[in-house]
Parts: structure tokens; sequence; C-alpha cells
């Protein structure tokens, strides 16, 4: 593993210091949203009124691969030991699905599981509960021992902060910054037009997310948009 890959991290806000690092990152991932909408059908119409009841929160949801047949290491910071029981890695997983002490109601002893970060690099980040777990093994050694795992994980989002998440706050940008992700067929210029009515602001675009060739777009990449400059 190359020491500049940024590994994504799933972090348990009620304690900062349970932190899982994924082995793997993601080979992808999903956003979900979902609005309600009641049908207020009146006889003799063809097409009854909708009635808008109220959005549901976003859900992120994404597949990790654990294995632990072979050592890995992240740089200098080994991750894991070759025969390692992979669920040593996953468990920490679960447990940000386990009631948390620090969420506890001292009066009704009632509780619930933790706040949870998914972060992965600089742009952005996503705070959440997490909402379900499916774990499957799939790589055993000979005395049983599970080596490989892959974990479809959804996560429910906690707050409205838009059409996309809020950037990671240690990633050091600026208020008003959000992210685009290129469609097949999209240039700067086209971007930069429906972004901020002017086309010819695709060297702002450039400069902002280091572009060296504005013909090199790809489809699924992402953008910063950030504020037009003030002339």
């Amino acid at each position: 593993m190359s020491n500049g890959l940024v590994k994504a991290e799933i972090e348990n806000l009620d304690s900062p210091s349970d932190k899982v690092i994924c082995m793997f990152n993601p080979r992808e991932y999903t956003f979900t949203k979902q609005n309600s909408w009641r049908e207020n059908n009146q006889k003799g119409d063809n097409v009854g009124q909708l009635e808008f009841g109220g959005g549901a929160p976003a859900r992120l949801t994404l597949q990790l691969l654990f294995d632990t047949y072979e050592a890995h290491s992240d740089g200098s910071r080994r991750l894991n030991q070759a025969g390692d029981d992979v669920r040593r890695y996953t468990r920490p997983l679960w447990d940000m699905m386990r009631v948390s002490d620090r969420r506890r109601n001292a009066t009704s002893g009632r509780g619930e599981p933790p706040r949870v970060r998914f972060t992965w690099g600089s742009l952005w980040s996503f705070d959440a509960v997490i909402e379900s777990i499916t774990q499957k093994f799939t790589l055993f050694l000979e005395d049983g021992t599970p080596v490989r795992a892959t974990l479809d994980v959804s996560f429910k989002q906690l707050a409205d902060e838009g059409q996309y998440p809020r950037q990671n706050p240690t990633s050091g940008g600026h208020p008003g910054d959000r992210l685009r992700t290129v469609r097949a067929g999209e240039s700067l210029s086209q971007i930069a037009f429906e972004e901020y009515g002017d086309p010819t602001i695709w060297r702002h675009l450039a400069a902002a997310n280091q572009i060296d060739d504005p013909l090199r777009l790809r489809a699924g990449q992402v953008l910063v948009i950030v504020p037009p400059p003030i002339d």
C-alpha cells in the first residue's frame, strides 16, 4: 500500500479514541435521500394532489473489506499481524451499534448507541448513527479462525447539511465551499456556467482543484466548488 494513500475512518464521537481505520477503502458508496408525499385523491380528478409529508434523513451505504490472512501496514504503522482473527478488527464497528453508557439517562436508565463520523480524506465527512451492519466471513484458517470479512454498513444522517455532506472540519475548508461530482461529458466551462453563471470562471475552478489539464475531467471526479473571486 502506498504511503500516500488516505484511509477511510469511522470515529466514535462519544469516545474519539475509539476509531476504526479501514484496511481497504470502499470501492464505491451510495447516498440515498427520501421524501414522503401523501396523495390527496378527490373523486372525479385524474390526478390527486400531493402533500409533502416531510423528509427522511439521508443514508450512506458502503461495503468494507477486512483481511488479516496476511500482515498489512499503513506506512510505518502495522495494521494487523498475519493470521489474526479478523473479528478483532471489525468488533469496534459492532460496538458502535451498542448502547453507550455515556448516552444512558441517569433517571430512566434508557440509553442509545453513540454518534459516529465517517471520514475519507479531507474533503468531506458524514455525521451519523450506524443503522445496520451485515458481516460475511469468506476465508478461514485451518482451525476455523476467520481471516477475511466483508461488512455492508448503513449510516443514517444526524442533521440536514444540504445537497452534499459537510466538509471535514479538519480540512481547512472555507465557508461556502461545497462538492460537486462530475458527470459524463461535462467540461469545466460548463460547470462554471451552471455554478456561477459565467463560463469564463473555469480557470478559478481549475486553480481551486489543482487541475493542470482542464480537458482531462473524468466522470465521477469530485470538485470543490468555492465561491467566485471578487473583483
